[in-house]
Order: C-alpha cells, then sequence, then structure tokens
C-alpha cells in the first residue's frame, strides 16, 4: 500500500486528489497539508511514501518545503504539482531533491501513474517536457562550474542508461530497448547514483546536462 501526503493550499485541489486517490486499492491518503510547514510536521509525523506537493503556498512553498525534507533525511518521494509545465519553479523543485513533477489538470491515470512510478524510483517526465525544462535552464549554470568527468566514472552500461533517463524513459522502457530485465536496470541506475554522489534519477539528469555531459539539442 502506497501512503501519499497531500500538499496544496486549495482545499478543492485536495479533495479532487483525495477523490482519485480513494479509488485506487493500492493507495492511501493519510493526511492533507495546505502549507510547507504544515507539510513538515506531517511527515515527521506519518512517514508517507509520497509527498504530492505544490509548489505556490503560502507560510513556505514547495521549494524550500522539498529542500529541508530533503535535508531532514525523509525518505518520502516527492512529486510536485504546477500549472505549468515551464515553471521555472519546477527546475528550481528537481534540484532542491524533488523526484518527479505533474501538472495539475493532468488526467486522473496520469496522476495515479506518476504516484507509481516515484514510489518505485521512477522519475514521472515526460521527454519533451525534460528537454525543454532543461533547455531552458541549463544555460543558467555558471562558467567555469565543476565538471566531473561523468564517463570516467561509469560503466559504458551506466553511460547507456544515464542517456535513457535523460530522455525520461522509465525503468520498464529502458528493459525493453535494452533487452534486459527490469531488475537489472534498476540495479545499474542505483549504482550510478552511487557513483555520481546523487539522490535519485532527476538528480543525475540535472548533472548531466549541467556538466555538458548530455547536450540539449542531443
Amino acid at each position: 500500500m502506497t501512503s501519499v501526503l497531500l500538499v496544496d493550499d486549495q482545499r478543492l485541489v485536495r479533495t479532487g486528489f483525495r477523490l482519485i486517490l480513494d479509488l485506487e486499492p493500492d493507495m492511501a491518503v493519510v493526511g492533507e497539508a495546505s502549507d510547507g510547514a504544515a507539510c513538515l510536521q506531517l511527515t515527521a509525523r506519518l512517514d508517507p511514501d509520497v509527498v504530492l506537493m505544490d509548489i505556490r503556498m503560502p507560510v513556505l512553498d514547495g521549494i524550500e518545503t522539498t529542500k529541508r525534507l530533503v535535508d531532514a533525511g525523509s525518505r518520502a518521494k516527492i512529486l510536485v504539482l504546477t500549472t505549468f509545465d515551464l515553471d521555472e519553479y519546477v527546475y528550481e523543485a528537481m534540484r532542491a531533491g524533488a523526484n518527479g513533477f505533474l501538472l495539475k489538470d493532468a488526467p486522473r491515470e496520469q496522476l495515479v501513474s506518476a504516484i507509481r512510478a516515484v514510489a518505485d524510483g521512477d522519475a514521472p517526465l515526460a521527454p519533451s517536457v525534460t528537454r525543454r525544462l532543461i533547455e531552458r535552464f541549463v544555460g543558467q549554470r555558471q562558467p567555469g562550474a565543476s565538471r566531473p568527468d561523468l564517463a570516467g566514472l561509469l560503466t559504458p552500461r551506466e553511460v547507456e542508461v544515464l542517456r535513457l533517463v535523460a530522455r525520461g524513459q522509465t525503468n520498464a522502457e529502458i528493459a525493453r530497448e535494452l533487452f534486459v530485465e527490469e531488475s537489472t536496470v534498476k540495479t545499474h541506475v542505483a549504482r550510478l547514483l552511487a557513483k555520481l554522489g546523487v539522490r535519485d534519477r532527476i538528480q543525475a539528469v540535472i548533472l548531466a546536462y549541467e556538466t555538458g555531459f548530455i547536450q540539449p539539442s542531443g
């Protein structure tokens, strides 16, 4: 059973998500918060598997809340919600440690599959949206910033997996493309994350683009 904490300052939005998730036999909404401060308290108390997090909220916004959850070592996977898929706050939330993002008006099945994906360690980012986000914001990296040799850190197979992750592919999709078991892909992903010293696949993708290992127009 995947436990979910709903965090949004609009009660109507939270109610809508709850109605959707209550229909899923493998999901349980364990709490609701109207701002980031309440989210921190409830996450510590309820220990949810997934936090469905709005970005723009009073008291404490979703970006700062995400940072604090990550710094506190929370095991919760964070799926941020936004109204616009090219919102710069989405990118900042991803850098802060969010595991994926979703548009608030996404279809019901997309919401459910996204929650399942982050709970399973995947990153729900459509390839086209991933590319547009990265292309828009990766140019903001500081000149002369540290650029680790990712190819020197990873095996050829891990490099291949990282490139496919950067396309927005799930573990299952990568497994089909490489003709291997999904469990094998999960092992490769876990190893490359450890070698790169990043929290999750989102952070790995950001690092790959920001260091120039993967080109935005590629």
